[in-house]
């Protein structure tokens, strides 16, 4: 496997200690997450009560030189439009924020690791689906 991006199902999936999902990170030449990502994270951990704790452990995983975070720019912007028209056509509804991930995805030609099964729904990207454990 070569380069994924991890949405936050993943990431969240990964701390738990899900199999598949450290499997699939062991076996990256590169792992990438998104602003988006990162957002989705730091939110629940806010709403969690070990904020601190998740912060530490997220900042301890970005360090790895295999993780990096990908930029949201104009590029981004014209593959979200593509996506969500499409999308939008197809009566196929996914949320926002996902279709952002899927954008930085299709931008950088990357997987989407997931346990989210409507990423099969999105063109334009490849999603690698692990079922919860």
């Amino acid at each position: 496997m070569t380069g994924i991006l991890l949405d936050t199902s993943a990431y969240s999936a990964f701390m738990k200690g899900h199999p598949e999902v450290k499997s699939a990170l062991q076996q990256a030449a590169a792992i990438y997450l998104n602003p988006v990502v990162l957002g989705e994270l730091r939110a629940g951990f806010i709403k969690g009560g070990r904020q601190r704790k998740n912060e530490r452990e997220l900042e301890f995983f970005l360090s790895s030189p295999r993780v990096s975070v990908l930029p949201l720019d104009e590029g981004t912007s014209d593959r979200y439009a593509t996506i969500i028209n499409a999308l939008w056509t197809a009566g196929t509804p996914v949320p926002t924020n996902d279709v952002w991930i899927a954008a930085s995805a299709a931008q950088h030609g990357l997987r989407i690791l997931t346990l989210d099964a409507h990423y099969e729904r999105i063109p334009h990207v490849t999603a690698d689906l692990v079922r919860p454990a």
